[in-house]
């Protein structure tokens, strides 16, 4: 018999043997957190339900979201999607519309029905939630998910707080928030309405609470001291919009003045249109480029025909006559009067200035900390007496739904972990699936899908939804366009471009053993990095070798 042929090299190797000992680096397959992940407060495995749902397994993707967010219908509307900020596909071409397939997922939920199921077997563990707004209804849902036993006690006669009272029905339809509301009850949370908690080292030694969550909204108003001759011309926006929800209609004028540059401004000027506002003037101290209500916001506002003046604050009224001052922005930003004056017509003024939390059922509550109008907490949620946890607009944070959502979730992990005796700690957490490791040689060129938009006509004078959801086509069409940032999903790249044949791809049981569809064999890899470099995602990582 003849040998093998083989090459044999000045260093006495021959090719038809391993090549192992070449290697100063060596390949390893990682997960990498996809940066719509880390952006999302929910913390949402956006990348994994995105997974699901472009394979058209619209449950599978619904139950994924729900492990983080009970509410997926309602964040698909009101979240203002930091995740699509952080989208490695918005450096290719536009981000995917993430908040639209969510909010298609949430809406077939509630359509066919899917349910929750909570635990069969109970902790013995009662837990009080003060609030069911976002962060309060989050935290009973998790804890109930959790196996304990959960009351919620709300002031108001309706469950939503600042979902129902702030956001306005053009934007969040109350049928949505309810389906999904009533979903976490059927999983067995009381929610007991009309119940303002008074004192709440009472209430819980009444109802023998091991653990209590503070989720109380900012409802109070922030005043501004304008000199009237009619007060009954200057109204609060939350005020307003929860009025409107209650179906009156508030007397607001033919020409309706709004003192403010945030979301809430932008939702009452919107809101005054509907109700029959011939005009609706937002005046705002500062400039566009600066004010904190949403791009979109402001963009959809201006359609509505609502107007703005900027650069200037209200100081007086007269009869109806608003004096203004106009102001200067210096070299920080800052908003300076001029000194110089002028005068606006207006009907009624509604002030939109922010909001605060009433803090006054604390007071009885001992070594709690309170700075600035909020509750002071630690990393595990939990305030300075012990038992009781704080989250949402309560505590020092930015105020969304989706950041309150979060706290509610996180609150109810650390409020197990107390209950058990075991503490909660978080898992670390993986290094980001950056842009500049992506190699997305399959890119090719795809639109986002376009939502629907309300006609004009119909928008200032009707409460119907402004922006429509996506059917099924054009969901799958946007879920697919995920790039699958950081983590792998098996397009056998590594597999086809090793030049050693050191990419052994895994079936069955041996794939289930390892927890991928690839393995390494080092014994022949060189470390020429190929298959690293070659990967769409980034899954791969050359790492030094060790001897």
């Amino acid at each position: 018999m003849k040998k093998p042929f083989a090459i044999t090299l000045d260093v006495g190797t021959s090719l038809a043997n391993k090549t192992g000992s070449w290697r100063t680096e060596r390949p390893v397959y990682v997960d990498r957190l996809p940066p719509c992940n880390e952006a999302c407060p929910a913390g949402e495995n956006i990348q994994r339900w995105l997974y699901h749902a472009e394979s058209g397994d619209y449950e599978s993707a619904w139950r994924e979201i729900m492990k983080n967010n009970p509410m997926p219908a309602t964040m698909g509307r009101v979240c203002y999607h930091p995740c699509e900020g952080a989208c490695n596909r918005g450096k290719l071409d536009t981000a995917v519309g993430i908040h639209t397939v969510e909010r298609f997922l949430g809406d077939e939920a509630i359509k066919q029905g899917w349910k929750v199921e909570p635990p069969a077997v109970k902790s013995g563990k009662r837990v009080l939630v003060v609030g069911a707004g976002p962060s309060g209804l989050s935290c009973a849902y998790h804890l109930r998910l959790l196996g304990h036993e959960v009351t919620i006690d709300e002031a108001g006669p309706v469950a939503g707080g600042m979902m129902r009272f702030g956001i306005p029905k053009y934007r969040l339809p109350r049928e949505v928030l309810e389906a999904e509301i009533g979903r976490i009850e059927k999983m067995g949370v009381e929610i007991r309405l009309n119940r303002k908690v008074g004192d709440l080292a009472e209430v819980m030694k009444e109802g023998k609470f091991d653990a209590v969550f503070l989720a109380v909204g900012a409802h109070v108003a922030k005043r501004a001291y304008i000199p009237a001759g009619d007060a009954g011309r200057i109204l609060d926006a939350l005020q307003v919009l929860r009025k409107v929800d209650a179906g009156e209609k508030p007397l607001l004028g033919r020409r309706v003045l709004v003192y403010g540059g945030g979301n809430t401004a932008m939702d009452v000027a919107r809101t005054a249109r509907r109700m029959g506002a011939e005009e609706a003037i937002v005046v705002y101290r500062r400039s566009r480029d600066v004010m904190p209500a949403h791009d979109f916001e402001v963009k959809e506002a201006e359609e509505e025909g609502v107007m703005f003046r900027w650069l200037t604050t209200i100081k007086a009224e007269q009869s109806g006559t608003f004096t203004v001052e106009k102001m200067v922005l210096d070299e920080h930003g800052k908003a300076k009067p001029t000194g110089e004056f002028d005068t606006i017509e207006g009907d009624s003024l509604i002030l939109a200035l922010g909001q605060d939390v009433d803090l006054s059922f604390l007071e009885k509550v001992q070594g709690l900390s309170i700075k600035d109008g909020v509750v002071e907490v630690g990393p595990d949620m939990m305030t300075g007496c012990r038992g009781v946890f704080a989250g949402g607009d309560m505590v020092p944070a930015e105020r969304t739904v989706t950041v309150a959502i979060g706290h509610g979730k996180k609150a109810a992990r650390c409020i197990d972990g107390y209950l058990r005796g075991a503490g909660h700690r978080a898992g670390a957490k993986h290094e980001v699936a950056s842009f500049e490791r992506l190699n997305p040689w399959y890119y090719t060129d795809a639109s986002p899908s376009v939502q629907p938009m309300l006609e004009a006509a119909r928008r200032s004078s009707t409460f119907d939804e402004v922006v429509g959801g996506l059917d099924e086509g054009n969901a799958l069409f946007e879920a697919r366009r995920c790039l699958s940032c950081g983590n792998c999903f098996e397009c056998d790249n590594c597999f086809g471009v090793c030049p050693d044949n050191a990419v052994v791809k895994l079936e069955g049981k041996a794939a289930e053993a390892e927890g991928r569809h690839y393995r390494i064999n080092y014994d022949y890899c060189k470390g020429c990095a190929m298959c690293a470099t070659e990967c769409p995602c980034g899954a791969i990582r050359m790492e030094p070798e060790t001897i």
